[in-house]
């Protein structure tokens, strides 16, 4: 399973406690000439920004950037406003959100910079280890609402998800409440308690042996357990590993974006460059995401099947 690099897991929490603003700056970028960069969006992605702000000063002593959480849908209002020169997001921009960056004149552009998985996440002691996409549905939209429906004990289910700015509460939504469009008014139910970032839903389930939610698979580590997911009954069962993201077995997988729009300045252009070549792509790697060469996951071939839960 992966786990988070110590210095994730520390950004992640300077990120909590400052409310995911991280303003980064060096010495010599008030220098003439020096290109000042704004990026803002998601949560899921924020430390992962950070990183290569921080190499990218290094090989361009002379730019300014500033890294900023907020989630997805954030980002990509800042950068339709033109309050920021690159927007991350952990889901695809919307139509209606083009639509409003064509009127203001401002048609963004799509840059995948990374790959990422979903993981369902519980306490270690909770003795369920698999779902399928439907159930997860129900458990998240509050038609399960007890660990022994779904093979457990019998206690109350605990649900966190993520905010609704982030891009990983859409993304969690299309894919898994509403199954790709086969349910598409399923939505999160009341009781669910919205989360602030990943690091925020991982240390609730690493403290509440009732809790579920989900989180990038960069913010796994041994305080967590996640689930194996099958996209039905009679499919296999597959752990949100680098591996089952890479073969296209796990079916919560995502690309990561950053977008920016119109003629791009030398300074985005090149930190454009610098995350998505050999450096920042390694950095990708060590923060725990999938590198941009990989493909996108397609629907999960026949393979060994993990035991799961009975379907309700």
């Amino acid at each position: 399973m992966t786990r988070p690099t110590h210095t994730l897991a520390l950004l992640a929490a300077v990120l909590a406690a400052l409310g995911g603003l991280i303003p980064i700056l060096i010495p010599g970028c008030s220098r003439p000439g020096g290109g000042r960069l704004a990026i803002k969006g998601s949560d899921t992605m924020v430390a992962l920004g950070q990183l290569w702000a921080e190499e990218f000063m290094k090989v361009n002593p002379d730019a300014i950037v500033s890294v900023t959480g907020g989630g997805s849908g954030t980002g990509i209002t800042a950068l339709i406003q033109g309050s920021c020169d690159v927007a991350q997001a952990s889901r695809r921009i919307e139509q209606e959100e083009m639509d409003e960056a064509r009127a203001a004149g401002r048609v963004p552009v799509e840059h995948v910079v990374a790959w990422d998985g979903i993981a369902v996440i519980v306490h270690p002691s909770c003795p369920v280890n698999s779902l399928t996409l439907p159930q997860l549905s129900d458990v998240f939209q509050g038609k399960i609402t007890s660990w022994k429906d779904l093979g457990g004990k019998d206690a109350p289910i605990v649900l966190l998800a993520r905010e609704t700015s982030s891009g990983t509460h859409v993304f969690f939504k299309e894919r898994v409440l509403q199954l790709d469009g086969e349910r598409p008014d399923a939505d999160y139910v009341r009781s669910a308690v919205l989360s602030t970032s990943s690091q925020a839903v991982h240390d609730e389930v690493a403290s509440n042996p009732n809790a579920i939610g989900y989180v990038g698979i960069a913010y796994v580590d041994y305080k967590v357990k996640a689930l194996g997911v099958a996209a039905d009954r009679d499919s296999p069962y597959y752990e949100p590993t680098i591996e089952h993201i890479r073969d296209h077995s796990y079916a919560i997988a995502r690309p990561l974006y950053a977008y920016t729009a119109g003629e791009l300045p030398e300074t985005v252009r090149k930190f454009l460059d610098f995350a998505q070549g050999p450096q920042g792509q390694a950095i990708v790697k060590e923060v725990g995401f999938i590198p941009v060469p990989d493909e996108a996951p397609q629907p999960a071939p026949a393979g060994p099947r993990a035991e799961g839960p009975p379907e309700r």
